[in-house]
């Protein structure tokens, strides 16, 4: 490749990384039923002409940016849910799980403004719907290593009811951002998870069983 091709190519990507930034926080400030791509040029500081050139529209910003969301949150997922993890003391193991997701949801606000939109994409609802389904089987794997002896059905009703509370704290986290009230929310947050699951998965570390 010549290398102004090049240089155009990174000019562009570069330019929709810009565009993509500016989206999330337009759909933070104001959410994504009332954002426009007038707003998101301004936030850019690029004129609406070349927000075009690169979207043809705000429903087209939405789903590629809730798409590298899905993608940056699944790539948390392979490195989150091991058995490793799951065979961690109770409180060592909710640490482990849900300090990478704290972390996501709060760095990238845009993610919830976007799948909480009564109107956003079909496309986003789509893909989250589908990382949410991921998410969850992955919670009920967790418990079924740490306790065997529970049914299918209970180990997901189990993970549902661990991933409702976690997304109600995460809400929160979220619509404060505010550091102190982000610590004070992790803390009630992973105080819940520990007494809820405690009853069913035990405490302490679950060894391998031997062969």
């Amino acid at each position: 490749m010549d290398e102004k091709p090049r240089r155009r190519q990174a000019r562009g990507e570069r330019r929709i990384s810009q565009l993509l930034q500016a989206a999330a926080t337009v759909f933070c400030t104001v959410g994504y039923t009332a954002s426009s791509t007038n707003a998101i040029a301004r936030e850019a500081g690029v004129s609406p002409g070349t927000l075009y050139q690169f979207f043809p529209n705000k429903e087209a910003i939405a789903v590629e940016l809730g798409s590298q969301l899905v993608q940056a949150m699944e790539s948390a997922h392979g490195r989150v849910f091991t058995e490793e993890n799951a065979r961690l003391p109770l409180d060592e193991m909710i640490d482990a799980v849900c300090d990478p997701f704290i972390e996501f949801n709060t760095a990238n606000p845009a993610f919830l403004a976007l799948i909480k939109g009564p109107d956003a994409p079909g496309k986003v609802a789509e893909d989250h719907d589908e990382l949410h389904a991921g998410l969850q089987q992955s919670i009920a794997d967790l418990i079924g290593i740490r306790q065997p002896a529970l049914t299918g059905l209970e180990r997901h009703l189990i993970a549902e009811m661990s991933f409702a509370m976690f997304k109600a704290g995460v809400d929160l986290m979220v619509q404060s951002g505010k550091e102190a009230d982000k610590a004070a929310y992790t803390r009630e947050l992973k105080g819940m998870l520990y007494r809820y699951l405690a009853p069913y998965v035990g405490t302490g570390a679950v060894p391998v069983a031997s062969p």
